[in-house]
């Protein structure tokens, strides 16, 4: 009887030790080996708006935090200037067309005379068409210049987009070239997940993802769309020299190197607000039937 009881106790205590490394080994695969990451990143472009002319903001035609298109004008350089000089282009473009008429009416002039004429007056009369024609030329690329100035003082958006951290106001002083409003690419939106290295072998470009976005509810569908081809090596210094600088130190915990794998965004539920730098949870669900594929 004792020995029955023995061997039950026995049998039960086997079949935990079992159940407890059984589980163990699941934890193991599944944090050690299962491609899933916390450390995801919600990813937008981001579009630094810039005039391309130079001068006093006259009006701003967007609010913070607004959703514009592609096409639609965000503010207005004052355009008085810009009127001013393509008058004087048009009036300096007349004024071209004037001479060079005159300076055809008296080629053909010189051209008739034949042998009458002299061969001076011939070269000279060539010399001034050919002038004309070089004024008229460049007068019609100023005037054309003045006039893309004028389009240019109206800045319009690129892309699909959210205005975003809006500074400008009406008054304000432009540079051609400088930056002056933040629009992120709202068509661009997608989740960069920073993988291990070591999990990395799972992964492939197609495999379905889920993502859960950190403090709402609903899972995001996508897939893999590509994946990062090189990151920033620390223990390597950058020289002027030819010869590389590698840092001769060693720890001997070596920690995963983490690598961007690009997901695509498929479905979004309603309830998921997508913004730009929200933490998400990545994890790459059929990657393991896609290796047991190839295998």
């Amino acid at each position: 009887m004792k020995s029955l009881k023995l061997g039950g106790r026995v049998a039960v205590t086997l079949i935990f030790v079992i159940a407890a490394l059984a589980v163990g080994r699941q934890l193991w695969i599944h944090y050690m080996d299962d491609p899933w990451t916390r450390d995801g990143k919600v990813r937008a472009d981001i579009v630094n708006i810039a005039p391309d002319v130079s001068g006093l903001v006259s009006e701003v035609l967007v609010r913070d935090n607004q959703t514009v298109r592609a096409g639609d004008v965000l503010f207005r350089v004052d355009r008085q200037r810009f009127r001013i000089a393509l008058e004087q282009a048009e009036a300096a473009l007349q004024g071209a067309k004037a001479r060079l008429d005159q300076a055809r009416r008296e080629n053909d002039r010189q051209i008739r005379l034949g042998d009458a004429g002299s061969i001076q007056a011939k070269e000279q009369a060539h010399a001034t068409l050919d002038e004309s024609e070089a004024s008229f030329r460049q007068a019609t690329a100023e005037k054309d210049l003045a006039r893309l100035n004028l389009d240019r003082s109206e800045v319009k958006a690129t892309v699909n987009g959210t205005v975003t951290n809006l500074s400008l106001q009406p008054g304000d002083y432009v540079s051609a070239g400088t930056a002056k409003i933040a629009l992120v690419d709202t068509d661009t939106l997608r989740v960069e997940g920073y993988f291990e290295e070591t999990k990395l072998a799972r992964i492939h470009v197609g495999d379905r993802a889920a993502v859960h976005l950190m403090g709402q509810s609903g899972v995001i569908e996508g897939h893999v769309e590509s994946i990062a081809t090189g990151i920033a090596d620390r223990e390597r210094t950058s020289e002027t020299g030819l010869l590389a600088n590698v840092n001769p130190a060693f720890t001997w915990v070596r920690l995963a190197q983490r690598v961007p794998v690009r997901i695509a965004l498929d479905m979004v539920p309603e309830t998921s607000r997508l913004i730009a730098g929200l933490t998400a949870t990545v994890k790459i669900e059929d990657a393991g039937s896609k290796r047991g594929t190839e295998m």
